[in-house]
């Protein structure tokens, strides 16, 4: 006897549009002999399905195991109704209604497109454009949802009869591929010199595209030693020769940027064990469709010239993301410096005017093109701690340092539902969050905030999560430090719109963007190590131990406060703070090697700073307690970029047994005089806190440097003391608060070593250490826990 014939009403949330969701309906149905229709909606992908109910049983469980690979089914509801006898499976025209769909991010070249692109019979032969629902162009180039042509940067190109055909066919690949194009009706790219005039330059060269052509002409420039400005996905990129120093040390005088490294694009994996060691999880990250820049120790036999990432162990590289990359690369035939188009500290260059007017001083010459760029997007960065899992095994933990490109608006799941809130991040690496219900969108990364030009990308990101996700805040959060422009947007559009506003101390953020991260909102202790956080006392944090939750916080114990001369401006010079800090904990600054570099009266000047509290600040940072080591061990004593200092030293390096001397009872104080914020109440009480003196530490590193022991010997023992010490510490507060799980963040656990030591350290104590995952564990990552905070501060 055959099953009557039931119908459901089924309604899909998540990444369904731009993904190949409904033709994978469409063949399923057809498949199950299954009558009905299939639509996307401005909240996700409704259909009506009907058939014998136990193959509708089968379309259900089909829908969900079988899905797309690049869509992310969140939600699926699914309820029965009347059967309507309807004659076929179709799908219908999109419906506009009340909600809101998640946007995927943009995804690199399908092996079937790559293919389609380098196969001479194909009519898609050398074409930089090429894509298809597995891949392209997503998020950059949407401007409202539904996700239909006519509302991306691809509406003014009209498909011609063989892109029409495969558009409208749903077994094809490319049904509604809303990207689809090819040379006969899509965009093009063209060369100008940077000689040029600008209306010539920004004009699409009239007549047959040369598509191919141009961009083998770019090739011979890159081979000479040219530096070009390449129109990509979410902006400009600047490129030259990675294997040519004279181009690379030429990109770097103009682009400002005289050490901190930059990224590589290699044209293939087998192109990048020649130069790089690939383990399986960098691998899979560099494979995967987001396609990120990741972080890989370099051979020394590798040809790419060492001034791409001077006095570093470790390479950015990433793949070829767009067919008009892999053409460029395969052309050239060497690997290229793939760096943002800006000058240092910019935000990277989105249109083809705005990069003719801010990158004509960097670049010989621009590689344009007239598709639209609506999102501006850097590339993503990951990379792989090799750290051992419970049992001693590998474990499999990569985490992001920049979460852009490839991940960004994706959202994170949050461990509960949220109010509407925007959470507007930290001053430096920023990014903004928004949270709503179950999810938080964390936005793609911003920059430092610290120019006009990055606050307005800061704006224009906002507006565009907003109208794509019909998000509405009914709350701001914000930092605690009163200058970050990102709290002035907070405070001005708060009284602006009468919302709410919410201020968050930096290392509790810090600390619960990793809770969440892990899923969790419970008691935790945290270890939050980074250069610089507003703490309430008025004091610069950075060192910290917190009892935290996901309302408040104490402040348990901490690395002794020392002198910073200059404030902020002073990270960039680690000798001075050195000196500040010898000078401070031993009473006198020993003739060492750094201070005859400094000079006498440079060391004077600093110690008369110190005596007289002219110009100074006060810090626990252990980034600035990094700095101080390695200018005593011989290291850095100025900087040209972030950490320069530390990353050098951690560089040269080893994993070892033995640790430096410190003194972890140097100050004992009573519960009331530890910082408390937030609510409270739920967290566990301690019947002491600890201020981590230094003087023996520092006593040691001086001891060291005056027999001649190398950086690498310094550094070596530097690190395993402080991942002592935050292993006992973590113990001693354990043992009173009866906590186990240890939450690590801030900039300092971008250091591989220290992660790995601290990791060992907290696991041989019984303890487990929580790490990120999915939100930068440095200030990128502050905007997620500033929208946890803000969430329960307001329930």
């Amino acid at each position: 006897m055959m099953d009557p014939v039931s119908a459901l009403h089924i309604r899909v949330k998540g990444v369904v549009q731009g993904v190949g969701f409904r033709p994978f309906v469409y063949g399923l149905a057809t498949k199950l002999c299954l009558k009905g229709w299939v639509s996307n909606t401005t909240s996700g992908v409704a259909m009506e399905v009907e058939g014998p109910a136990s193959t509708l049983d089968t379309f259900l469980r089909d829908l969900v195991e079988s899905a797309p690979p690049l869509s992310r089914i969140e939600h699926l509801e699914s309820q029965p109704i009347p059967p309507k006898g309807r004659p076929r499976f179709e799908i219908r025209e999109s419906q506009v209604e009340v909600g809101y769909v998640l946007v995927s991010p943009d995804v690199a070249t399908c092996e079937e497109c790559r293919s389609e692109v380098f196969d001479p019979e194909d009519r898609r032969y050398r074409y930089p454009f090429t894509n298809c629902t597995n891949c392209g162009p997503r998020f950059t180039i949407i401007a409202d949802v539904p996700y239909d042509r006519p509302l991306t940067t691809m509406a003014p190109f009209i498909m011609c009869p063989a892109c029409q055909s495969e558009y409208d066919d749903p077994l094809n690949r490319r049904f509604h591929a809303q990207p689809n194009a090819c040379p006969v009706c899509g965009p093009r790219v063209w060369l100008a010199p940077s000689s040029a005039r600008g209306r010539e330059a920004l004009a699409v060269p009239e007549g047959d595209p040369q598509n191919s052509r141009t961009i083998e002409a770019c090739a011979g420039l890159l081979r000479s030693g040219a530096v070009l400005a390449l129109k990509g996905l979410g902006g400009f990129h600047l490129a030259c020769d990675a294997t040519n120093p004279r181009a690379v040390q030429t990109l770097r005088e103009r682009k400002r940027r005289s050490e901190k490294p930059l990224a590589v694009m290699m044209a293939s994996l087998d192109k990048i064990h020649q130069h790089c060691v690939i383990l399986t999880r960098e691998e899979e990250l560099l494979r995967s469709p987001a396609c990120p820049i990741v972080l890989l120790e370099w051979r020394i036999e590798s040809t790419v010239c060492r001034d791409v990432a001077p006095g570093n162990r470790y390479l950015g590289v990433m793949l070829p993301y767009t067919p008009l990359h892999h053409l460029l690369l395969d052309a050239v035939g060497h690997p290229l410096v793939m760096t943002s188009g800006n000058i240092s500290e910019e935000p990277i260059a989105q249109d083809n005017e705005e990069a003719w007017n801010r990158l004509r001083s960097l670049a010989d010459a621009f590689l344009f093109h007239n598709r639209e760029i609506y999102a501006r997007y850097d590339d993503s960065v990951w990379f792989a701690p090799a750290l051992s899992d419970e049992k001693g095994g590998t474990s499999p933990a990569v985490q992001p340092i920049r979460r852009s490109r490839g991940y960004a608006p994706y959202p994170l799941r949050l461990p509960f539902s949220s109010r509407p809130l925007l959470a507007c991040g930290p001053e430096l690496k920023n990014t903004f969050c928004f949270a709503r219900e179950q999810y938080a969108f964390l936005g793609q990364h911003i920059g430092d905030m610290e120019n006009l030009e990055t606050l307005e990308h800061f704006e224009t990101s906002i507006r565009v999560y907003e109208r794509l996700f019909r998000l509405r805040p009914e709350a701001l959060v914000h930092d605690l430090h009163p200058d970050y422009l990102s709290t002035r947007y907070a405070e001005e559009r708060a009284s602006r719109e009468h919302l709410p506003l919410v201020g968050v101390q930096h290392h509790h953020a810090h600390a619960v963007s990793c809770m969440v991260d892990n899923g969790r909102t419970e008691p935790v202790i945290a270890v939050t190590l980074d250069g610089t956080g507003f703490g309430p006392d008025g004091t610069i944090w950075g060192g910290e131990w917190l009892l935290a939750d996901a309302r408040g916080f104490h402040r348990v114990a901490w690395l002794e406060p020392l002198p910073l001369p200059g404030g902020d401006t002073g990270i960039r010079n680690p000798g001075r703070i050195a000196v500040a800090y010898l000078h401070r904990t031993l009473g006198h600054v020993p003739p060492l090697p750094f201070t005859l570099v400094m000079g006498e009266a440079e060391t004077k000047t600093v110690c008369t700073q110190v005596d007289k509290r002219i110009n100074l600040a006060r810090t626990s940072s252990c980034g600035r307690l990094f700095d101080a080591v390695a200018a005593i061990g011989g290291g850095r004593i100025r900087v040209t970029y972030e950490a320069q200092a530390a990353i050098e030293m951690e560089m040269v390096s080893q994993s070892v047994s033995e640790g430096y001397s410190y003194d972890l009872r140097s100050s004992n104080r009573s519960p009331e005089q530890s910082i408390q914020w937030g609510e409270t109440g739920g967290l566990p009480s301690v019947r002491s806190t600890l201020e981590v003196g230094l003087k023996p530490l520092l006593t040691s590193v001086v001891e060291d440097v005056l027999q001649k022991k190398s950086l690498s010997d310094v550094g070596s023992k530097f690190h395993r003391g402080l991942a002592t010490i935050m292993g006992e510490v973590c113990s001693l507060i354990a043992e009173q608060t009866g906590l186990k799980e240890i939450a690590l963040s801030g900039g300092c656990f971008q250091n591989r070593l220290l992660l790995k030591t601290a990791v060992e350290e907290l696991r041989k104590r019984g303890l487990r250490p929580l790490l990120h995952r999915n939100a930068p564990t440095n200030d990128g990552g502050i905007s997620l826990g500033q929208a946890a905070v803000g969430h329960f501060s307001l329930t």
